[in-house]
């Protein structure tokens, strides 16, 4: 059989370089829509030491990492596999905003433009090296009675259908799907316009799952009256467009490779999300009924807006949806939160695992070298010159200190009091002290209350505390290289809670968020702080572990109003936090967490 050889399939020695197998274990980061009585039943699961039961899954992370990941959990288990990878097409593609009603343009930043557009530097070898990657992966998380459908164009089709057949096997290719979107208009070119993509249909052996679809049959125009009867069946007699003669039986056909189905335009409201690369819901509502029963696993680990996932949902499958990129994540999960009676999901990362395996890679395996190296590797990102002499400040910029958070554990209040107390003696000594009372806090993550307790601790002591969030772009080598690195300061978000008895009052009072990230025309459009605000979620009884969303509210495209207030009554008198978590219109979260006592009523 042919084989299609790229630079960097084999090694010197001819050896197939295998794809990485380090299996990270999952952070769960938010649980979205379980009852209080599921959330105490997965407590018992846990302390018990059972299997927990299934909770869909909506991951946030790079492939390379999240698939060994799931293999080491779920190989041989995955129903059906549906992914839309980029198509090497090598376009440009932005995200829509809407600000008070109107769209703006937000250019992608280059980590989420490396999950849908064309970024890989060696050109096609790299493409293909990454796709066989990627599809072997897959192949092993799916059961032997699964399905793979890989949705492509014309760009890279071709080179694609080989890497198939050499993972899941030539014998093992179902169907060249063809979706003909017969509603897109092309501009004025010169050639036939390009209104097709095609969906490579593999099984993983020749035993799987497939239910034949029908359709209403399309009657002619010209429908003659006629019948003729022939072995005692009722044939239709018809002209069809081309005035040939035609006979049917019946008002409905069977699906074919063909698949007559619409474009999605910008005017559709009901489910254009302003997403590059969104699919209709109707090309994938074939492939799940086609290829899945009720209770099967989908997985798409190029979520996209999460089209995968809210069919799944919807036709009464499993699913686990991954991607990326952060606008993708909160896409994703404002959409299936729209869906009446949505089952309870979780949202997930790799985290401090992905950052340690990074940093090993990246700097060495002594520990002590490796963290030197490290914070230097980010004050040199962060502009800022290296310091030494102290334990919890580590760089000079523009006369204040910075401290550079380590990669396996969020920044804390505890923290702070040490940069606090270090910082104190270090005013007015030596060469590398600061000529300003001010510190940059940089961080992966945040303890929930850091941004306002931390802020008010720093301010007592005289000091401008600023909270800045160390992007992911640093952990790949081509942001860094391009220089496409930039660090933001967090959002500041206000919050003000009434309670009577058992009931309290949530009021979202203002949001600040900073403007480095903004384009001017958004913030010009900007005439209330609400306007920065896309969804907001509570978290009514926090219990010091994953944050569990029982309450929320969101603008969507046909509505742009945003509740601010949200009442709440507990069913037990006792002590509670309160976590409140804001995502804005950029796709990043503030969270903020807030003490109520709850007393009976009559006291």
């Amino acid at each position: 059989m042919p084989e299609l050889i790229w630079d960097g399939k084999y090694d010197e020695s001819g050896r197939r370089p295998a794809p990485l197998k380090v299996a990270l274990p999952f952070q769960t980061v938010e649980t979205i829509n379980e009852s209080i009585q599921e959330r105490q039943r997965s407590l018992d699961f846990f302390a018990s030491e059972q299997l927990p039961e299934w909770r869909n899954r909506l991951i946030w992370g790079d492939k390379k990492y999240v698939l060994p990941a799931l293999v080491a959990d779920l190989a041989g288990t995955v129903d059906l596999v549906y992914i839309d990878p980029p198509f090497f097409t090598g376009d440009d593609f932005t995200f829509s905003i809407a600000v008070d009603g109107e769209d703006f343009t937000r250019e992608p930043t280059l980590i989420e433009q490396k999950a849908y557009r064309d970024t890989w530097g060696s050109g096609i070898d790299g493409y293909l090296s990454w796709l066989h990657n990627c599809l072997s992966y897959l192949h092993e998380l799916l059961a032997d009675t699964g399905s793979i459908y890989v949705h492509l164009d014309w760009h890279v089709g071709h080179f694609a259908k080989l890497v198939l057949d050499e993972i899941f096997g030539a014998e093992n290719f179902r169907n060249e799907i063809v979706w003909h979107y017969y509603n897109k208009m092309q501009g004025n070119i010169n050639r036939f316009a390009s209104n097709h993509d095609i969906i490579f249909w593999y099984s993983k052996t020749s035993k799987y799952k497939f239910t034949r679809i029908r359709e209403e049959r399309e009657v002619p125009k010209q429908q003659q009256k006629r019948v003729w009867d022939a072995k005692s069946k009722s044939l239709k007699q018809a002209r069809d467009a081309e005035g040939n003669l035609v006979y049917y039986t019946e008002t409905e056909r069977t699906i074919d490779d063909v698949w007559r189905l619409h474009y999605l335009m910008p005017a559709d409201r009901t489910q254009n999300l302003g997403f590059p690369t969104q699919k209709p819901e109707s090309v994938l509502e074939r492939i799940l009924t086609a290829s899945t029963e009720p209770g099967d696993l989908v997985l798409d680990c190029f979520s996209g807006s999460g089209t995968t996932a809210a069919v799944a949902e919807r036709l009464g499958r499993r699913w686990i949806s991954a991607d990326l990129g952060r606008f993708a994540i909160h896409t994703t999960r404002k959409r299936l939160l729209s869906i009446p009676d949505v089952r309870p999901f979780i949202v997930q990362n790799l985290g401090k695992y992905e950052r340690q395996l990074w940093q090993e890679a990246q700097f060495g395996e002594s520990a002590t070298a490796r963290t030197s190296a490290y914070r230097s590797f980010i004050l040199d990102l962060y502009h800022a010159t290296p310091i030494s002499g102290y334990s919890w400040l580590h760089g000079l910029k523009q006369g204040r200190m910075v401290h550079v958070g380590t990669v396996d554990a969020p920044v804390t209040n505890g923290d702070v009091k040490q940069i606090v107390s270090e910082f104190r003696k270090a005013v007015g000594t030596g060469k590398d002290a600061p000529s300003s009372k001010g510190v940059d806090l940089l961080g992966w993550d945040f303890a929930f209350e850091l941004n306002e307790v931390a802020r008010q601790d720093a301010e007592r002591a005289g000091i401008d505390l600023r909270l800045v969030r160390i992007p992911r772009e640093v952990l790949e080598k081509r942001a860094v290289e391009q220089g496409d690195v930039r660090f933001f300061e967090l959002a500041a978000l206000s919050v003000s809670l009434k309670h009577t008895g058992r009931e309290v009052s949530l009021t979202l009072e203002d949001f600040v968020i900073p403007l480095d990230d903004v384009p001017a025309d958004v913030q010009k459009a900007v005439a209330h702080w609400s306007q920065w605000i896309d969804y907001w979620a509570v978290d009514w009884e926090n219990r010091d572990d994953t944050f569990h969303n029982q309450w929320q509210a969101y603008r969507t495209r046909k509505s742009n109003d945003l509740t601010l207030t949200v009442d709440h009554e507990y069913v037990d008198a006792g002590e509670y936090t309160v976590v409140v978590k804001v995502i804005d219109i950029l796709g990043n979260d503030t969270t903020k967490s807030i003490p109520v006592k709850v007393v009976s009523r009559g006291r």
